[in-house]
């Protein structure tokens, strides 16, 4: 589980996605991720995002920062290589390398267009308890990664916060199932702010107290902004309520 938690390759990884749309020419844009608890910093990441038609490219970089950094230091490299479509961004490879304290992992997943093909996981992940649900093969169709999973291909701000995200890590399958949030929790630098719901689906403990939080009392907003001049909306913000504490996230462009 420690991808879903390690931070900010953890609670950031559902957000962290390129800030720019496909377009004829070749462009390319860095993106600064901040992630703070409670007010204090515990996380940073950049990003570089790379389209060109419609193919795109994100590589990032992430770290944990103080306080964080001396109870768990974590520091780590994340890629991504796929094309956007009309109605999804759709993942060809994804891989993520971390670090943490003194433990090393790195995660490939291979993707076509009907779902995953391939996971490799290095160190293997060790055995689970009898409380696992294990990912099975209809649960890896029409998912994508964490960075994939919320570019979203749509031409007005109403369809924004209609739908559900399917999200595969490597090891876990969630949903993220977005609607409107209430005009009080609108987030000022977004266009469209949606709460998310977090469903897990496979690859997690049944009895895992921080799985059961996300799902049953966690409060997730995300505000998303339209790309000027394109059909795409991208994450420029979001909270996420967890056991300890409120996770704010923020991206600001280089």
């Amino acid at each position: 589980m420690a991808r879903l938690y390690i931070l900010p390759a953890a609670l950031a990884a559902f957000l962290l996605t390129g800030m720019a749309p496909p377009a004829a020419a070749k462009e390319t844009h860095r993106t600064r991720y901040d992630v703070s608890l409670l007010g204090l910093p515990i996380g940073s990441a950049v990003l570089e995002s790379r389209f060109e038609g419609r193919a795109f490219e994100i590589d990032g970089r992430f770290s944990s920062v103080g306080l964080a950094r001396i109870f768990e230091p974590a520091d780590g490299t994340v890629r991504v290589r796929g094309t956007v479509e009309a109605d999804a961004a759709r993942p060809r490879e994804y891989t993520l390398a971390y670090t943490s304290g003194e433990k090393r992992k790195t995660t490939a997943i291979r993707f076509d267009a009907a779902g995953v093909t391939k996971t490799e996981n290095r160190p293997a992940s060790e055995r689970h308890g009898r409380s696992w649900v294990p990912v099975e093969r209809r649960h890896l169709q029409g998912v994508a990664d964490p960075l994939s999973a919320l570019l979203l291909p749509v031409g007005e701000a109403a369809a924004v916060c209609r739908r559900t995200i399917r999200v595969y890590d490597g090891e876990t399958r969630v949903d993220l199932v977005l609607e409107p949030a209430a005009q009080a929790q609108a987030m000022a630098g977004a266009s469209v702010t949606c709460r998310a719901h977090f469903r897990p689906v496979a690859g997690y403990r049944r009895d895992h107290s921080s799985i059961a939080y996300l799902r049953d009392r966690s409060r997730i907003l995300v505000g998303f902004r339209k790309v000027e001049g394109r059909n795409l909306y991208s994450p420029v913000e979001a909270t996420i309520a967890t056991k300890i504490g409120t996770v704010h996230i923020k991206a600001r462009p280089m």
